[in-house]
């Protein structure tokens, strides 16, 4: 069977080398998938894509018209499928809906530690020998209220890690999770968590319900000074109210994993280039704002469990079995 693997990093090869069924043909390519790449997957029988990856209905008729009947996703999120339209072209849809949760959990924390502890700061002072303190106070995390919306695999990791530091969870999720509600966790409306929370942490998919959870009006709910991570995806924030909510302070930490409009930055070097997007250059102005290219999912753990699930869900499709993780 043979697979085009779009959006493909030199890390995306040697794990699929190494992990994947050898009963699969794999062809790389870097681009990602789009209306101008498409012309790519003739002659294949899937294509293998990443969370950039566009797969509105137009590439998903050029994938059908090229005889492409089967689309694995090596993410969990798929806000970039138009699925009706692959439903009623019929062609499948996979996807690979838990990874590893622990490794987006530790970033989350890891964020929210440096934030606050201000160690991308104290690095740079100590390597031009400042010693000084001055700027770098933070706060305990035991005690805090952490409000986490979305309680999924990664959402449940993330709360197991904080309720060792001693916080006060508080949850949002269309349902209550039985064992993070034993350890301790409360579970509220949204409104009450954005009230209530020192430290707000999204862990929800993308969907229209949930696109800009984060806008101007949520955030005149929240405490002066709250801290907001985003390891989810980058639809769930409005970045320019966030933007004007880090002027106002009333945003005193941000910490971003991901961004709405990631598509044309993330997971490419672009430090011989010039960013057009001044929004992200705004951002980037803030001495509050820490953001990471969206690795949170990167730890080799991760990336057996992507290339195993996805493997196994192109080999049922060459089976024509059903595999677990259709959507």
């Amino acid at each position: 069977m043979k697979v085009a693997l779009f959006s493909a990093k030199k890390y995306d090869q040697q794990s699929f080398q190494q992990w994947a069924s050898a009963r699969l043909e794999f062809s790389y390519f870097d681009t990602k998938l789009d209306a101008n790449s498409v012309g790519l997957a003739q002659g294949f029988d899937a294509v293998c894509c990443f969370v950039n990856d566009d797969l509105s209905a137009p590439v998903l008729d050029a994938l059908y018209q090229q005889g492409i009947r089967m689309v694995a996703l090596r993410c969990a999120g798929f806000n970039n499928v138009d699925l009706d339209k692959a439903k009623t072209l019929g062609i499948r849809v996979a996807r690979v809906p838990a990874y590893s949760p622990e490794a987006v959990a530790e970033h989350t924390v890891a964020m929210i530690l440096c934030l606050n502890r201000k160690l991308h700061k104290a690095y740079n002072r100590v390597r031009d020998d400042n010693f000084a303190l001055d700027g770098l106070l933070g706060f305990n995390l035991h005690g805090k209220t952490i409000g986490l919306v979305g309680t999924g695999k990664i959402g449940k990791a993330t709360a197991r890690i904080l309720l060792g530091f001693g916080c006060r969870l508080v949850c949002h999720d269309l349902s209550q999770d039985p064992e993070l509600v034993q350890l301790g966790a409360s579970y509220m409306n949204l409104e009450d968590l954005f009230v209530q929370a020192d430290v707000i942490s999204l862990h929800c998919p993308l969907t229209p319900q949930t696109a800009h959870l984060v806008n101007e009006s949520s955030l005149l709910l929240m405490k002066d000074g709250v801290m907001l991570i985003n390891t989810s995806r980058g639809g769930l924030v409005d970045t320019k109210a966030v933007i004007k909510g880090l002027k106002s302070r009333k945003i005193g930490y941000l910490g971003l994993d991901v961004y709405e409009q990631e598509a044309d930055l993330f997971f490419r070097d672009l430090s011989e280039q010039l960013i057009d997007d001044e929004v992200f250059k705004r951002l980037l102005t803030f001495p509050n704002v820490l953001i990471t290219g969206h690795q949170a999912f990167f730890t080799q753990e991760a990336l057996q469990q992507i290339c195993q699930t996805t493997s196994d869900n192109l080999l049922a499709f060459s089976e024509n079995r059903l595999a677990g993780t259709e959507l």
